[in-house]
């Protein structure tokens, strides 16, 4: 296929580029050339901004093209507005985050966010959700029947700017004790980002439309650490601490502890429990976790060694609450 993906060169959009490019695909890219300019130096690269340069498409056709950087309704709009007749198939990167709540699994049916000013171009913590559902209904108006929305969950693997799964392989290969919340148990439900690119060409190229939720089979913190502690041939050793006790520390879920969100909390009772079925019928396939586990270990390895996590624990307030814990 002939394929344009609008950005391309930050974590999934680089890993659907590479994927392409690795199937022998013809990829074009439009970015602003901001984020790593020098991911694809070989692949032609049309600079311009999402909000401002559209014309620059004008005149081009693709079989595909692959939508991994909208966040606003309108900027996803203009885009599937200019390119619906240069195209066959627009794919939008939209995530589960559009679901209302999860005090239940949802499926594909499952009620959205809506916002109070539909209007707002704000992408904040509440909105991003909402938002993004509205740049699925968005693109669906402009191309009805040629839009595959694809509600990403938790991506992992090489390129995640936050770090939310990549700390816990590189915490358990540091060694000595690590906090760790609740359980062995704790569920995690998570997509290698190689599975999605894949699936998401073999859609492009079936021009297949409709909503799919995207993210993995269940598993847990305890199998991602002992996939680990194999990889390594040791590694360190979890400490679980009940959630009470973790949040009396001021250890915030999510993002200052990876992936955690207390078990107590019923509204997320099944963030971790979104049903895939419909995109496993339409043929997504996940990768064994050891092999995640490898190649996202490779990844953080090649980084500086003082790199800087930008989500987990720092040693200092591991340390604090190690302290608390021996003391209470």
């Amino acid at each position: 296929m002939n394929i344009l993906v609008l950005g391309g060169t930050v974590f999934l959009g680089r890993t659907i580029a590479e994927a392409a490019l690795a199937a022998g695909h013809e990829v074009t890219l439009f970015n602003r050339g901001k984020s790593n300019p020098s991911a694809f130096a070989d692949v032609e690269t049309l600079i311009g901004d999402r909000d401002t340069d559209l014309g620059k498409l004008a005149g081009r056709t693709w079989d595909a093209v692959i939508d991994p950087s909208g966040y606003i309704p309108r900027h996803v709009g203009a885009a599937a507005q200019a390119l619906r007749d240069s195209t066959a198939h627009y794919t939008f990167i939209s995530t589960i985050s559009v679901y209302k709540n999860y005090a239940q699994p949802n499926d594909e049916s499952g009620e959205v966010g809506v916002l109070e000013d539909p209007t707002t171009e704000t992408v904040t913590g509440e909105a991003y959700g909402p938002l993004k559902a509205l740049c699925e209904q968005a693109a669906e108006s402009e191309m009805p029947g040629r839009v595959l929305n694809v509600r990403a969950g938790l991506i992992v693997g090489n390129y995640d700017p936050t770090d939310r799964f990549s700390y816990w392989p590189w915490r358990v290969q540091q060694g000595g004790d690590f906090v760790a919340p609740e359980s062995p148990a704790f569920p995690m439900q998570i997509i290698d980002a190689r599975d999605m690119a894949d699936w998401i060409l073999k859609m492009a190229a079936a021009r297949k439309g409709g909503v799919y939720n995207t993210t993995g089979t269940p598993t847990s913190l305890g199998e991602i650490i002992s996939t680990v502690q194999t990889a390594v041939g040791g590694g360190g050793s979890p400490v679980y601490m009940d959630a009470d006790f973790l949040t009396a520390q001021d250890v915030q879920p999510w993002m200052g502890l990876p992936l955690w969100i207390p078990s107590g909390d019923a509204d997320y009772r099944y963030m971790h429990g979104v049903n895939v079925q419909k995109a496993v019928r339409d043929g997504l396939t996940f990768r064994p976790l050891a092999d995640t586990v490898a190649a996202t270990l490779a990844w953080v390895n090649s980084r500086p060694s003082d790199y800087v996590f930008k989500a987990g624990l720092s040693a200092e307030k591991e340390q604090a609450v190690f302290s608390a814990w021996e003391a209470r």
